[in-house]
């Protein structure tokens, strides 16, 4: 599975959605250009000791992220998606996409794929949700959804070892 965010501007939203793609076998992929850098500190914090583990994919433009998409089939995760993103048919190998924290994905691209888009349904008094806990849910769901988790096993759960400072 391919986790997508589309030019990020928080670090530690990156980090964290970097930690998940390490506990759930995603390859992250991040659309540039970006605000940070990633060496920033803010960034590794959020996933420092899985950082290592990560399989990281940059792209410098909207334009080679697209070209590496090519046939692959890509989620849109919008509020305004057109499929409940629990219903979506999920298969391994498919690409989850994120917009950015303030303006979300082009429109283009959402009217492109519009039925390939996809939304997580607000119940509270939010706006919405944290970038990185929408990208948690949806993977999580695209992991289950396609088989995967069905022919992993569990992990051997390793604590990090604890840094002192």
């Amino acid at each position: 599975m391919h986790l997508v965010l589309y030019q990020p501007e928080i670090p530690p939203n990156t980090g964290a959605v970097a930690r998940q793609c390490v506990g759930m076998g995603a390859t992250l992929h991040v659309v540039g250009p970006c605000r940070f850098d990633f060496s920033d500190r803010a960034l590794r914090r959020a996933g420092l000791d899985y950082w290592p583990s990560l399989s990281l994919r940059l792209h410098d433009s909207p334009e080679a992220f697209l070209q590496w998409l090519g046939a692959r089939r890509p989620w849109l995760v919008t509020k305004r998606g057109s499929l409940r993103y629990d219903r979506a048919p999920y298969r391994r190998g498919d690409a989850i996409i994120l917009g950015n924290e303030t303006r979300g994905l082009p429109a283009e691209w959402t009217d492109f794929w519009r039925e390939r888009t996809v939304r997580i349904p607000i119940l509270g008094n939010v706006r919405s949700y944290n970038l990185a806990c929408s990208a948690s849910i949806v993977l999580a769901q695209a992991m289950a959804t396609s088989g995967a988790f069905d022919a992993a096993e569990p992990a051997a759960a390793t604590e990090p070892t604890p840094r002192s400072g």
